[in-house]
C-alpha cells in the first residue's frame, strides 16, 4: 500500500484515527471501529450482490461477517489516480484461526454451520445473477486439462527429471479423476430420477457458500469467530466450505480419522449432514484435486526452469495418499 491508497480513504465519510498495514491491505481505525482498504480485481457487478448477501447474513442472525462500505458518491468501488480499484470493508480485531488448536477448529466449524443457516436465502437465490455451481462440470473440465497435459508429456521428446517423474505417476491419478467424475455423474442422475425433478449436477441442498472458507479468512475474536473475504461467494452445496476447511486441516494433521470425525461431529451440532451431503463430501475428497493443481501450475508456467517445489509437492502428495485413503474408507465411504 502507498500514499495513493491512503488518499482513497478521503473519498469515504469516515474520520481516520490511525492506519496500519495488513496482508496486502491497509487497516484504518475509526471512531466506529476498524476498516480495511483492499485492491479489487473482480467483476464490479458482483459487489452489489456481495453487499446484499452480507447484509442478509447479518439480519439472519450471524453478526460476525464483514460489511462493504460505499464512498461519498454512493459507490462500492473507489479508484485512485491510476484507476486502481479499491473496496472498503469493516474489519474485526482478532487473529487467524489456529489449525493446530483442535478445540478452536471445532468451534470454527460450529460457526460455519451457523453461517450456512444464515446463508439459506431462497429469495436471494432466485435473484442471483450467476449460475449455480456444478461440481460434475468442474471435474469434467479438470479431466480434459489433465488429458491434454498427459498427451503433451508423452509427445515431448526431451523431458526434464520432474517431467519423467510426473509422467511415471500420472495414469493412477488420471484414472482416479475419471472414476470419481463418473461416479458423481451417475449419482446425480439417480438423484434426479428419484426426486422426480431435474437436479443440477453436483448440487444437493444448495445455498450460498463463502467459497474460500479457510483459516486465513477466519478471525478468532473476543466475541467469537468472524468470517471475512466473501469475494468468492457462490450458490453451491455448503459441503463446499466444509471440504475446503477440513482438507487443509487434515493435510496438516496426517489425515487423522479421529480428528475428521470430531470436526464433522462439531459441524453436525449446528447443521445436519444428510447421507447425500456425506457422499458429496466423499467425492470431493476422492477427486485428486491436489494433483490437478500441481499439473495445472506446471503446464501454465514457464518450463525452461521448473521449480524444485513442484517435485516436493508431488512427493508429499504421494506420501499422503495411503493416509488419505484410510481416512476416506473409515470416515466417509
Amino acid at each position: 500500500m502507498n500514499d495513493r491508497a491512503v488518499s482513497v480513504f478521503e473519498k469515504y465519510d469516515v474520520e481516520i484515527l490511525r492506519t496500519a498495514k495488513g496482508r496486502g491491505a491497509l487497516l484504518a481505525e475509526t471512531a466506529q471501529g476498524w476498516l480495511i482498504l483492499k485492491e479489487y480485481t473482480g467483476p464490479a457487478a458482483r459487489l452489489a450482490g456481495q453487499e446484499k448477501l452480507l447484509l442478509a447474513i447479518r439480519e439472519a442472525g450471524f453478526p460476525g461477517v464483514e460489511q462493504l462500505l460505499r464512498n461519498k458518491e454512493g459507490e462500492l468501488l473507489t479508484y485512485d489516480q491510476d484507476r486502481t480499484a479499491y473496496i472498503v470493508k469493516t474489519w474485526f480485531e482478532g487473529r487467524e484461526c489456529n489449525l493446530r488448536d483442535i478445540r478452536e477448529c471445532q468451534n470454527a466449524v460450529r460457526a460455519m454451520g451457523r453461517l450456512h443457516h444464515a446463508m439459506e436465502l431462497p429469495q436471494f437465490a432466485e435473484e442471483y445473477a450467476g449460475r449455480p455451481f456444478s461440481l460434475e462440470k468442474e471435474y469434467s473440465r479438470h479431466n480434459r486439462e489433465l488429458k491434454k497435459v498427459r498427451r503433451y508429456l508423452r509427445e515431448k521428446s526431451q523431458k526434464s527429471e520432474f517431467e519423467i517423474y510426473l509422467l511415471h505417476h500420472y495414469d493412477g491419478f488420471y484414472e482416479k479423476a475419471l472414476e470419481t467424475t463418473e461416479c458423481l455423474r451417475k449419482e446425480m442422475q439417480e438423484n434426479a430420477a428419484s426426486d422426480g425433478k431435474a437436479v443440477r449436477s453436483g448440487q444437493t441442498g444448495a445455498c450460498f457458500c463463502h467459497g474460500d472458507f479457510q483459516h486465513h479468512n477466519l478471525l478468532c475474536c473476543r466475541d467469537g469467530f468472524a468470517v471475512i473475504n466473501f469475494e468468492k461467494y457462490l450458490l453451491d452445496n455448503p459441503v463446499r466450505d466444509l471440504y475446503l476447511f477440513l482438507r487443509k486441516l487434515l493435510e496438516k494433521n496426517g489425515w487423522s480419522a479421529s480428528l475428521a470425525v470430531s470436526i464433522l461431529t462439531a459441524y453436525g451440532t449446528q447443521r445436519t449432514l444428510s447421507d447425500q451431503d456425506r457422499r458429496l463430501l466423499y467425492y470431493r475428497f476422492s477427486y485428486p484435486e491436489k494433483f490437478w493443481k500441481i499439473v495445472n501450475f506446471y503446464y501454465n508456467n514457464g518450463k525452461a526452469w521448473i521449480p524444485a517445489r513442484n517435485r516436493d509437492k508431488l512427493e508429499n502428495l504421494l506420501r499422503q495418499e495411503s493416509e488419505k485413503k484410510a481416512f476416506l474408507d473409515s470416515v466417509l465411504k
